[in-house]
């Protein structure tokens, strides 16, 4: 069953939808909270609240991209049970992703509008680096992929993959500077 399938499904509110999502989607959505987490159980309760999350949406929301969406729900539920958690539990690996990415996105960005306009220059800025590049950033800045898992996925070294981080960041940097979005 492909998305537009399970979204039809969604609509009329079906419950075999969900079975479908789990089916298709529920190991990569755990992995994301549990790279985020790091416990199982915090995972798969993130994963369940966002399929809940999901049910509820749809309708009114229409979905383009049916996986993307939903491990946008799944990351905002996970880094919101890290916050509840509190800064003793976090995941080292996750805080140090998150403070190299922090030194290229301006602080004052995270207001509900200004967000959205960083999110689609940063998908701007993605769309333009070559395809090893953009995949390394993804794994390691959505899905929180440490980077030994990275160099393993794609066949690099460690050093490569965070050279390959590092260059990236500065690009994205320079580049949030040309269209305004870094506020010194």
């Amino acid at each position: 069953m492909d998305d537009a399938e399970i979204i039809e499904l969604l609509r009329r509110r079906d419950e075999h939808a969900l079975a479908e999502l789990k089916k298709r989607y529920e190991r990569l959505c755990v992995h994301i909270a549990l790279n985020i987490l790091s416990q199982r159980e915090d995972a798969e309760e993130c994963v369940n609240s966002a399929y809940y999350d999901l049910w509820s949406n749809i309708p009114p929301d229409e979905p383009d991209d049916l996986k993307a969406y939903l491990c946008r729900i799944v990351r905002n539920k996970a880094l919101d049970r890290l916050k509840y958690n509190k800064a003793a539990k976090r995941s080292p690996e996750l805080a140090v992703s998150i403070d190299e990415l922090a030194e290229c996105i301006p602080d004052n960005s995270w207001d509900d509008a200004p967000a959205k306009e960083l999110a689609a220059a940063i998908s701007r800025f993605l769309r333009t680096q070559d395809e090893a590049h953009r995949k390394v950033f993804v794994r390691r800045y959505w899905y929180g992929d440490p980077l030994a898992a990275i160099a393993e996925l794609y066949g690099m070294n460690e050093r490569t993959v965070a050279t390959y981080l590092f260059r990236t960041r500065k690009k994205l940097k320079a580049f949030l500077k040309k269209e305004g979005h870094y506020y010194e």
